[in-house]
């Protein structure tokens, strides 16, 4: 399909859409079909296109008003009033089809060529105005700034043969088929009709078109050269359609061949038939190839090889390329890659104007650039988004604790100490020894706690009386816990050896490792808050390493249960 043409120019080219119904002047290359979707209901007064062209679109779409062409014949130029400014345009022969031509475009917006469907052979650059084919020096007289570039085969590297060729290709397959009776042409195409004229010409014989199936073809072949085309379904040259052409061509061969007659020859003359069967073998541009179905091919084709598109391309060196059949992309030819990339724009160049850029605009396209460049490395990867949010997640993550009760609860409901207001000792400072001191130590915690647990009926009352304290009692309370006095007035303070050797320390700024009782305030009222008992001091590293390597392999369930029971909170 055809390509709008930039905001900057006055002018569409082979489109019909609302977008370019906004142009002021139109253009038509040629009558094939992909170039005329939409003309019928936005067609609009002036479409210029040669006289062949303006009778077979007529042909086509009688409810079209003859009107609104206005005709342009090959290698005159017209001279366009613009309300813009005044530019003029040059039509061309395309070696496409029947009317088929490109559009030489000068004005204010520079010197642009739009190829239209086109074979750019030798022959065709010739036809082309003398200053766009002279050199002065290495370069031209006058240079297209741009070229608008048939590259239908810019991807195929299949070296075409000339038009000239492939006609005599067809001409040969015939001659070396004497006996067919009949000779069935796949040239249905507008662009095929040299085929039907030579093979007329060199066999003196019609060729028959039924007009009720192929009306376009018969419509065409009538317009351009009347004189081949029979009515007669008995003659020998037939045209017929690609489509169904392989069943057809395998029933009557299949046939032919079981009456023991002799088979029809098929022959269809395309290139699309070369370029898909390139990847599997390499076949034979030279001669006719027959196919699987009886169908003999010839590489016929209208448009321009990648080789002919890059000798044109040397030949013209113009500034800028633009591809009017995507896929295929002008620069992934070798001209567009080594020298358009390369050019630099003046800031008066037309190009500017084409693209609907200023110069002022180009000043500050660098610091553009920087900016958007900034955040690639973040593209590239994860988004930033995914980035900040990874990041809020890590930096409200909160520690998990592992001590009593708090593992079945929401960590909302708790306080969270600030790990920066506390201070650990190491146990480097502390020096602990396991001696004689800490057993029994931890003896007395033992026997402490047991007096503290009461049985359950008490303990819910203690539990109330906790949450109907005010804060003055529970200072009181501290106060006496902090002197070491329990309720029944034993003392449990450790002596000052004993705080010593087991790296106790009464400095109110650190965690302190020791009793139960010696807990920092806060945490004590934290329990006691919550109506959790005061957490009893865990064994020493040392103790259940030495508990571990007692246990053996078929009891370690059962011992770790025992240790579980025996150091957990209850």
């Amino acid at each position: 399909m055809p390509i709008e043409m930039p905001k900057g120019l006055p002018f569409a080219v082979d489109t019909w859409s609302s977008e370019s119904g906004r142009k002021r002047y139109h253009f038509l290359s040629h009558a094939h079909r992909d170039h005329l979707a939409g003309i019928v209901s936005r067609a609009s007064y002036p479409i210029y296109a040669t006289r062949v062209t303006i009778a077979i679109v007529l042909g086509y779409f009688p409810q079209l008003d003859e009107a609104n062409f206005v005709e342009i014949k090959v290698g005159e130029t017209s001279v366009i009033n613009d309300a813009d400014g005044v530019f003029s345009v040059t039509a061309c022969d395309a070696n496409h089809c029947p009317g088929a031509v490109m559009f030489i475009f000068e004005g204010t917006f520079g010197n642009i060529l739009h190829t239209g469907d086109c074979r750019l052979t030798a022959d065709c650059l010739q036809d082309l105005p003398l200053k766009y084919i002279t050199k002065r020096g290495k370069e031209m007289v006058s240079r297209f700034d741009l070229i608008f570039l048939d590259c239908t085969f810019g991807r195929c590297f299949l070296k075409l043969p000339t038009k000239q060729s492939a006609i005599q290709q067809v001409i040969n397959c015939i001659w070396k088929h004497p006996h067919a009776p009949f000779i069935y042409l796949a040239c249905d195409l507008l662009g095929h009709e040299e085929i039907l004229v030579e093979v007329s010409r060199t066999f003196g014989s019609q060729i028959f078109v039924d007009q009720a199936i192929y009306h376009d073809r018969f419509s065409t072949l009538s317009l351009v050269a009347p004189y081949i085309v029979s009515n007669d379904p008995s003659s020998r040259f037939q045209v017929v359609g690609f489509l169904g052409l392989y069943q057809k061509a395998r029933e009557a061969i299949t046939n032919a061949k079981a009456n023991h007659q002799p088979t029809p020859l098929f022959i269809r003359p395309s290139t699309q038939w070369y370029a898909s069967k390139v990847r599997a073998h390499t076949p034979s541009v030279t001669e006719p190839e027959q196919d699987e179905f009886g169908v003999w091919h010839v590489c016929f084709s209208i448009h321009s090889s990648r080789e002919e598109l890059e000798l044109a391309l040397q030949f013209l060196q113009p500034k800028w390329v633009i591809s009017t059949t995507p896929p295929s992309l002008a620069m992934e030819l070798s001209y567009v890659k080594k020298h358009c990339f390369t050019t630099r724009w003046i800031p008066d160049d037309p190009l500017w104007r084409i693209f609907k850029f200023s110069f002022k605009k180009t000043i500050s396209a660098p610091a553009l650039v920087e900016t958007e460049m900034v955040p690639l490395p973040v593209s590239v990867g994860v988004p930033s988004e995914v980035l900040e949010q990874v990041e809020i997640e890590l930096e409200s993550t909160q520690a998990i604790t592992l001590f009593g009760r708090a593992r079945f609860g929401m960590l909302d409901e708790f306080e969270i100490i600030d790990e920066e207001k506390l201070e650990y000792i190491s146990l480097e400072e502390c020096n602990l020894e396991l001696d004689g001191r800490l057993t029994e130590e931890l003896t007395t915690v033992e026997r402490r706690t047991d007096e503290l647990h009461i049985d359950e009926k008490e303990k819910n009352e203690q539990r109330s009386n906790y949450g109907q304290r005010s804060i003055e009692e529970l200072h009181v309370e501290d106060r006496k816990m902090d002197n070491g006095k329990m309720d029944n007035g034993e003392t449990t303070k450790p002596s000052e050896e004993e705080k010593k050797d087991l790296g106790f320390e009464r400095d109110r700024s650190k965690t302190c490792i020791g009793l139960s009782k010696e807990l920092n305030q806060s945490l004590k009222r934290l329990y006691r808050s919550r109506n959790v008992p005061v957490p009893r001091p865990l064994p020493s590293l040392v103790e259940l390493m030495e508990a571990s390597k007692r246990v053996k392999i078929g009891e370690k369930s059962s011992n770790h249960s025992t240790l579980n029971s025996s150091y957990g909170i209850r």
